[in-house]
């Protein structure tokens, strides 16, 4: 990959999964990458480590002055979130309020911290994480899905506020990635679900996420959906 050398890029969710893939990713195609992690440790080789809580309004906020001292964003990758498995009558209303959380709340509160001066600046690659359960409903996700289809309308409607700003904002919804957010619900042993032998790899996503921001100026890559063979 080329075209990055010298970007700053931020990931948040970078220390673990599709967030530190896409952060070494990046990093390796040259970008300036602070990669973000609620303990601000773990993060790939050559980026840049820093601590937020993304689900605290106040410290997203502290985030972007820290990440302004360095300048305006060119790449943000709003990767961060959870993942649930649960019936609707098994979830609460504390697991959905969770879901929505760390899924959908904690990427408005980066929208809102990032898109802004990338708008003023005229530039500017803005990308959302989500997930196949962002546009297909599937047993056992009433609650994440209900955070992801919320981030698919939130990327939306960014679209439509920042079109003819320069920003491009791109969604990436993956289909099953074999991450640790598996190891409490062992798919291979669940009826219907893939093997996580079979399902995508992190750098998979992580590839996608440099192509849409790789792409020049005047191309805009509004929605990636990908999945395994």
């Amino acid at each position: 990959m080329s075209g990055l050398t010298g970007r700053l890029a931020v990931v948040t969710g970078a220390s673990r999964g599709i967030g530190a893939a896409a952060a070494a990713a990046l990093a390796d195609a040259g970008a300036r990458v602070l990669g973000v992690s609620r303990g601000g440790t773990g993060h790939p080789a050559g980026v840049i480590p820093l601590a937020c809580d993304l689900a605290d309004a106040a410290a997203v906020e502290r985030l972007a002055a820290l990440v302004a001292e360095r300048g305006t964003p060119d790449i943000v990758v709003s990767n961060a979130g959870g993942f649930l498995l649960r019936r609707l009558e098994a979830t609460t209303a504390a697991d959905f309020d969770a879901q929505l959380a760390v899924n959908l709340r904690s990427a408005f509160l980066v929208a809102r911290a990032f898109l802004p001066a990338m708008g003023s600046a005229g530039r500017g690659s803005y990308i959302s994480v989500g997930s196949v359960a962002d546009h297909v409903g599937f047993p056992e996700n009433a609650a994440y899905a209900a955070a992801k289809y919320g981030l698919r309308g939130l990327h939306e409607t960014l679209v439509a506020e920042y079109r003819g700003t320069g920003v491009r904002l791109t969604l990436v919804s993956p289909g099953p990635t074999d991450t640790a957010v598996w190891e409490p619900f062992d798919p291979d042993r669940r009826p219907g679900f893939p093997a996580r032998a079979a399902m995508l790899r992190p750098d998979d996503v992580a590839q996608a996420i440099v192509f849409a921001a790789t792409r020049p100026a005047g191309v805009h890559v509004d929605w990636i959906r990908l999945g395994p063979t």
